[in-house]
């Protein structure tokens, strides 16, 4: 299976630090958060990524190069200032990922999800890793039913991670350019073709400079621990 990591987005919330470094790129416990990403694919198996870009991308394409360093191959997919969105970043890119279901991370979280879990063949259009919903997002997106089946109501709702497993098809129909794919998803999910999982293990959202403070803090005492 080959895999995406959303880098495109501008990082507005994450000003001044995005200024002149784009998101992927900054530092936590002493690497880039696009760093801890690539080498959680490289232990699961994962040997083909795709990082789309578009503010400072050329400053992504330096830092991370052919991807042989982490023992990846890494093609890039540029965008336009201003960037396609999640689903027009995706559709750009599908020449890249092939006719296989393939594996979309958002760039900017941090966790130690182990992507073997995912699975690699779908009954359906995706297979979306869901969390406890974080402070910021209380209200969470869609709800798991014990079918493994995706709901927009029916209980509890959980929060999508950022992580998830697309079959190509989903973008049938999509024609080129900026938009979402949250209005694919839910498309698929009122048509029973999205699959979850509930991750209770550890996930961060780091969409702030306080998070992205918060999560260096974390590691390092996590690595100072002798334990």
């Amino acid at each position: 299976m080959k895999a995406m990591i959303l880098a495109a987005g501008r990082g507005e919330r994450m000003r001044p630090l995005t200024d002149h470094t784009p998101k992927p790129l900054l530092p936590v416990a002493g690497r880039a958060l696009i760093d801890y990403h690539l080498e959680a694919l490289a232990r699961a198996g994962l040997r083909e990524v795709v990082i789309n870009h578009a503010h400072l991308g050329v400053q992504i394409e330096a830092a991370l190069g052919n991807g042989s360093r982490h023992g990846l191959r890494i093609s890039y997919s540029a965008e336009p200032e201003g960037a396609l969105e999640t689903g027009g970043g995706i559709l750009q890119a599908l020449s890249k990922l092939g006719p296989d279901p393939f594996l979309v991370i958002n760039g900017d979280i941090w966790t130690d999800y182990d992507y073997a879990r995912l699975p690699q063949r779908l009954d359906g259009l995706a297979h979306l890793v869901l969390v406890d919903n974080p402070p910021q997002h209380p209200d969470g997106d869609f709800h798991l039913h014990p079918d493994g089946r995706l709901r927009e109501t029916g209980g509890t709702r959980l929060t999508f991670s950022g992580i998830g497993v697309y079959h190509p098809d989903l973008f049938t129909g999509c024609e080129p350019g900026r938009f979402p794919l949250a209005p694919l998803l839910r498309r698929a999910i009122a048509q029973g073709q999205v699959s979850g999982e509930h991750f209770t293990g550890r996930w961060v959202d780091v969409g702030t400079p306080e998070r992205l403070r918060e999560l260096d803090r974390a590691l390092i005492a996590a690595a100072g621990s002798p334990d």
